[in-house]
């Protein structure tokens, strides 16, 4: 009785809030298609994820070398004590803070000094390699069950309705460096199968032009042109054509940093360039792109009226951190306010599409199966005669997963493992 009186009173908040057509619609028959998936699980080659130990060991020894070089001296690199007085008593490095316990050698502290000063620069990606080769290249092989991973996916974690994944979990492969890529290498399929792996590209940008319905930015995806390349054109006043790889880098690092509320201070230390420089950015980038600015002011002022933002669909993030005394906490929820959104109506519209596609490949008797879901990418185990097929399928649903006002594009690639198919 306990239960079922709980399950009504669950049941009647939903629908006050809009949100029971998500749960009947979206996020139950997600359950059988994430237990499937979990059930199925993916492949492992223990030989390659030796063989990528190995590769890592020596690339962490090398840098071990390389980093002691420049110290002048061998040091425990692990230790931030150590750490924080080579780099700013031995060396001399600017902006080191002090502490009870020693100097600061955070990400944060050591990011901002990482392009001019080269020791640092080594110690993060250093720090990057030891903890691919902890988590993934040595964690992995504990949970290899006859030759598969079975992952479990989670529902409820992410505050935006992201799926997550635990013991292991494959939605953090670092892929930002070559060696972090690699790990996907000792995936591969059953014998007879290939991988098929769809991503959608720029969604939340694209869901940023559906929102706003900014003229402009709904027309240079129309286009069909580089989105970053036409900001980086319209943004900084020079011709199409002329734009250098330097202008397009600065206009993606804007374009990307504005769906996740960025600041003048977080450009600046993303492209290193100074606080002004990166607002002036900022700024012509509104002037670009006017209607973002506008959707931005409006979703963030509603969102302190109500306490809460909702995607396309009606998934709702409260945010109390809007009405926190705390100015830094307030500051937080208006950069979540203007993101949740459009995250949110991604992790939705992935959500959808593996729905589909699962359904699909049931129901049309295909030997083939939807295995992992990262982000904003689906791979499908496939039986190497439905390739064609499978691969239709999947761009096919992928697409008509939701109604934009400019096109979801989603681009594919097959393999014999995970990173060839990718």
């Amino acid at each position: 009785y306990i239960a079922w009186k709980s399950k009504a009173v669950l049941l009647e908040e939903l629908q006050k809030n809009g949100m029971d057509k998500l749960f009947y619609e979206m996020e139950m028959p997600l359950v059988f298609v994430l237990s499937d998936m979990e059930k199925e699980g993916i492949c492992m080659d223990a030989d390659a994820l030796k063989e990528y130990s190995n590769k890592l060991e020596s690339s962490i020894m090398e840098l071990e070398k390389k980093i002691h070089t420049q110290a002048g001296e061998v040091f425990n690199i692990n230790s931030p004590k150590q750490l924080g007085v080579i780099l700013f008593e031995k060396l001399g490095l600017p902006n080191g803070k002090k502490t009870k316990t020693g100097y600061s050698t955070s990400a944060e502290v050591l990011e901002k000094l990482s392009a001019d000063y080269p020791i640092v620069s080594d110690i993060l990606e250093y720090r990057q390699l030891t903890k691919l080769k902890s988590t993934y290249a040595d964690g992995l092989r504990n949970f290899v069950k006859d030759g598969k991973i079975h992952t479990s996916f989670n529902q409820t974690i992410t505050a935006t309705g992201r799926l997550s994944s635990t013991d292991p979990n494959l939605q953090n492969i670092p892929i930002r460096i070559e060696l972090g890529r690699l790990i996907r290498k000792v995936f591969h399929p059953m014998e007879g199968n290939i991988f098929v792996d769809s991503d959608y590209s720029q969604i939340e940008l694209r869901i940023l032009a559906h929102f706003s319905e900014d003229e402009k930015l709904i027309e240079a995806y129309k286009s069909g042109q580089d989105i970053h390349t036409i900001t980086a054109s319209q943004v900084f006043h020079v011709p199409f054509e002329e734009v250098t790889p330097l202008l397009r880098r600065n206009a993606k690092a804007v374009n990307f940093g504005i769906v996740y509320g960025i600041s003048a201070f977080g450009l600046s230390q993303d492209l290193n360039i100074g606080r002004k420089e990166a607002q002036e950015y900022i700024d012509r980038y509104f002037e670009t792109y006017p209607k973002i600015k506008e959707f931005i002011d409006t979703i963030v002022a509603e969102a302190k009226k109500e306490g809460k933002t909702k995607t396309m669909f009606g998934r709702i993030r409260p945010i109390p951190e809007l009405s926190s005394s705390n100015f830094m906490q307030r500051q937080f929820g208006e950069r979540v306010a203007m993101n949740a959104p459009i995250q949110g109506t991604a992790a939705d519209i992935i959500k959808i599409a593996m729905i589909r596609v699962h359904d699909r490949l049931l129901r049309e008797g295909f030997a083939s199966r939807l295995i992992l879901q990262v982000h904003d990418e689906l791979l499908i185990e496939t039986k190497e005669n439905e390739k064609e097929q499978v691969i239709a399928l999947l761009e096919e649903e992928m697409h008509k997963a939701a109604e934009l006002l400019v096109p979801l594009e989603v681009g594919t690639a097959y393999g014999y493992n995970w990173y060839d198919a990718h």
